[in-house]
């Protein structure tokens, strides 16, 4: 494992991994509001469209707020339940949102100008997880 460079603009630090994963689209609940609130409340729709999806991936970076699975992209805004193990600490499952995704495999140079390969897949950021599996994240991290 490698944390990234300390050039990152991110919230959270991120350790780059390789976990095999299983991806979901979940969808979201109705939500229930008072009439008073109902006429003035905006949320942001997410995807139906894929709801009951399931897909592998590979978890190949992470971080306590999000993570980067290659795999065939899903929609964004698409509402995901992520299944994967974590050394030390077990099966974790986190319930996310897709919030960009990279359609096909690309490669961009680094800064001696090789090719760097990014593959396909989502970036998550995680709404739900175990406190327990974001402080082994966050000390893998350091």
């Amino acid at each position: 494992m490698r944390t990234m460079s300390a050039r990152e603009h991110r919230r959270a630090r991120r350790v780059a991994v390789n976990y095999p994963a299983l991806i979901e689209s979940i969808g979201q609940p109705p939500v229930a509001l008072h009439p008073a609130v109902a006429s003035v409340y905006q949320r942001v729709t997410p995807d139906e469209g894929s709801v009951g999806t399931k897909l592998p991936g590979m978890v190949r970076d992470l971080s306590t707020n999000g993570m980067f699975l290659s795999c065939d992209p899903f929609p964004l805004l698409a509402r995901v339940h992520v299944s994967f193990d974590l050394p030390t600490y077990g099966a974790v499952e986190v319930v996310g949102w897709v919030l960009w995704r990279r359609e096909r495999d690309c490669e961009i140079p680094d800064a001696l100008g090789d090719p760097v390969p990014l593959p396909a897949g989502i970036g998550i950021l995680f709404e739900a997880m175990p406190l327990e599996a974001r402080m082994v994240i966050a000390k893998m991290a350091r």
